[in-house]
């Protein structure tokens, strides 16, 4: 199996994403997640955030979009027919509140080998409007050996 590594280091355009009060809902909802601070502006605030805030894994909502270049890039040369899920991590910072336009750039920091399968790893870096980080989040995507 013939892995490029050309792509280590590099980084794509920023993906950008408003984040709205109805999506945080709806993603609350549909995760079974009844804490009111997802769901109600005034309980929100009352807990000393700016807005209805979004559950931490919401950051897979905002922070997906930027990996697909990443991923279809031909530098990175991922084989999607053995393509499987690896791992991912997230480390959060400032809560997403709605109102918030959070932009994620996503960076390939490893591409190798191991036991015959690829593992390609991406980082992602979501900031809001402020500048400030919101979340970094690591993605293993193994390819399968021959």
């Amino acid at each position: 199996m013939a892995i490029k590594t050309d792509a280590v280091g590099k980084s794509w355009p920023s993906t950008t994403y408003q984040v709205g009060r109805e999506k945080i809902k709806e993603y609350a909802t549909v995760m079974g997640i009844g804490n009111p601070v997802h769901h109600d502006v005034d309980a929100a605030r009352e807990a000393g955030f700016r807005d209805v805030v979004a559950p931490p894994m919401f950051a897979v909502v905002y922070a997906m979009p930027s990996l697909g270049p990443a991923m279809f890039d031909p530098e990175v040369g991922i084989d999607f027919a053995r393509l499987v899920h690896g791992a991912q991590t997230f480390e959060w910072s400032e809560p997403a509140c709605s109102g918030d336009e959070i932009t994620t750039t996503a960076t390939c920091i490893s591409i190798e080998e191991k036991l015959g399968n690829g593992f390609y790893v991406f980082d992602t870096t979501s900031v809001n409007g402020d500048g400030a980080e919101v979340v970094r989040g690591t993605w293993t995507n193994i390819v399968r050996g021959a």
